[in-house]
């Protein structure tokens, strides 16, 4: 069996706001009042944020999309973070995340599950919200292949091997299908290991998809 060397772990950020009077509200609950200066998290008991304040949509714009992040804008900030819209293509939205944000293992859910919400109850017409990093590393195929070298002894040694299959570097949608062979296959651990080892190579990568190299595998 191979032994995994590393474990992914994903630490909550708490965010604030300010509200009338200067009391600390989170952006995510519509009613709830916390005494001033006192920092709540947008997020639920999973990680997922409660739905929105009832406020009037917007078409979607640049300036609108601004207004809106300006909104969330201090609760990035108070954990060191930040972010500004880098495009908007059609419905998409990709943003630069600045800061602990751009290094932050929850940045994926925090932009999802708190940013992409809010902007998309805010302006309906938003279907998607993607990170993009400043002086990110480019999807490669020797970037690839340098994390598979990391790899192939570990799966050599239970008979197994990976190879490269495909990948796609969309800005909005970057992927990466490798083929794997041997008993390794079978493992969910070998494969969390390989997807975790990817995404810290390339954070902004949505999907890793493993499959098998040849049919003798499928059926393992």
């Amino acid at each position: 069996e191979v032994v995994v060397l590393d474990e992914f772990q994903e630490d909550q950020e708490d965010e604030e706001e300010e509200g009338e009077g200067g009391e600390k509200i989170s952006p995510f609950e519509p009613t709830e009042v916390v005494e001033k200066g006192q920092i709540t998290s947008p997020f639920d008991e999973n990680g997922v944020a409660v739905a929105g304040s009832k406020k009037e949509t917007l078409p979607l714009t640049w300036e609108n999309v601004q207004l809106v992040l300006d909104e969330l804008r201090p609760y990035l900030q108070n954990d060191g973070g930040d972010c500004k819209i880098s495009e908007i293509d059609g419905p998409i939205v990709l943003l630069e995340l600045q800061g602990s944000c751009s290094s932050c293992s929850s940045s994926a859910t925090t932009m999802k599950m708190g940013i992409e919400r809010t902007l998309a109850e805010r302006i309906p017409e938003i279907s998607e919200v993607n990170a993009v990093m400043p002086n990110q590393e480019p999807i490669t195929e020797k970037g690839i292949q340098d994390v598979l070298d990391s790899i192939r002894p570990f799966l050599s040694v239970s008979g197994g091997n990976i190879e490269l299959d495909k990948y796609f570097d969309d800005k909005s949608h970057p992927t990466i299908s490798l083929k794997m062979s041997g008993p390794p296959l079978k493992s969910m651990a070998v494969r969390m290991e390989i997807v975790n080892r990817m995404k810290r190579k390339f954070p902004l990568v949505q999907d890793v998809d493993i499959k098998a190299a040849d049919a003798d595998d499928r059926s393992l």
